[in-house]
């Protein structure tokens, strides 16, 4: 892929819509002054660009304003300014015609255009209720387009997708696994992870953007670190994780504190995941072991058997009596629950 250069911008306000008032105490005025100030204290940054979105950050900051909105902290939120990322987003989850996506907090719609344009149909779940008028009235006119206001983390996404899926093959039998693709807010990425990886009966790819330090962390972890935790075994039980791309936090409005990253998670189906007796009994042995992180793995699972027990255990699967969690692997682990399960 060729680079782009994205360099600082000025807003003209004799440009702008009628909407965007530029009085001296308008809470346009304000706003307009804040992303002016952000948008001048950008670096020039390079970024790996294909097909350019129409959607720029003039069109984010128009609809942010229109109705006097602004950006809510307890919310996460942080609009993207570089249609060229969002471009990058959609192509990480090879979005393409006839493509049923999902996005977590569409926000202004600019992300939401780009998979549009490319064919997708877009279930949009957003907690917002001023953002979901918004993208309803932007998007009143597509047949592709659905959002749903709730706060994703605790609606029942499986029995919505379910549903929609269910209704779809029966008119294009042949459909595929539907996709993720979101801007994500930085402040549920690690719940959404752990809500949408289990689905691989339902999606096939989970691209998001996250809080670099935090991609980092579910995505390349290193074995005997603090970083390595149960959230690490779980991300590799049910996918293939994939740190893509950074992205500066000079793209964001408001500027967070952290630059992001693009992840990709590809989903296994339930019939390739490892093979344990039980899920569920798998994964709370998991949570026990780091439960007791600084422990021998002998000492913090004696809930589950004996110290020596759990020793004989630990040597049939191959795996030294003095083992602590943070250095097992997910194999290691699948061996030393089976081992465990069978006796």
């Amino acid at each position: 892929m060729m680079n782009a250069v994205i360099t600082s911008a000025t807003i003209n306000c004799n440009s702008l819509s009628p909407s965007w008032t530029c009085g001296d105490n308008s809470p346009s005025k304000l706003l307009l002054g804040e992303i002016s100030a952000a948008l001048s204290r950008r670096r020039t940054v390079k970024v790996s660009c294909g097909k350019s979105s129409p959607d720029d950050y003039h069109s984010t900051l128009k609809s942010l304003n229109s109705r006097g909105r602004f950006p809510r902290k307890s919310l996460g939120q942080h609009y993207m300014l570089n249609s060229d990322i969002n471009d990058q987003l959609a192509s990480a989850a090879d979005v393409k015609e006839g493509d049923f996506v999902l996005e977590i907090g569409p926000g202004t719609g600019s992300l939401t255009n780009v998979l549009i344009n490319l064919g997708a149909t877009v279930l949009a779940i957003e907690k917002d209720p001023h953002m979901v008028d918004l993208v309803s009235e932007r998007f009143a006119g597509s047949d592709k387009f659905k959002v749903l206001q709730e706060d994703f983390v605790k609606c029942h996404i499986r029995s919505h997708m379910l549903s929609i899926l269910e209704t779809r093959r029966l008119s294009h039998p042949d459909s595929a696994l539907a996709k993720v693709v979101s801007n994500l807010p930085f402040n549920i990425s690690t719940d959404v992870v752990k809500l949408l990886l289990p689905m691989g009966d339902i999606f096939s790819k989970v691209v998001l953007l996250l809080q670099d330090e935090a991609a980092l962390r579910l995505v390349e972890p290193a074995l005997r670190t603090s970083e390595y935790r149960p959230i690490n075994i779980l991300i590799n039980f049910y996918s293939e994780p994939e740190y893509n791309f950074r992205v500066p936090r000079e793209n964001f409005f408001p500027q967070p504190k952290v630059d992001a990253a693009v992840v990709t998670f590809k989903l296994k189906h339930p019939r390739d995941y490892p093979d344990v007796s039980s899920t569920k009994n798998f994964f709370s042995l998991v949570n026990s072991a780091f439960n007791g992180k600084r422990k021998m793995l002998r000492k913090s699972l004696q809930h589950i058997s004996s110290s020596p027990d759990i020793e004989k255990a630990l040597g049939v699967a191959g795996l030294p009596a003095t083992s602590r969690p943070e250095e097992l692997t997910l194999d290691d682990f699948v061996k030393l629950h089976n081992v465990i399960a069978r006796e």
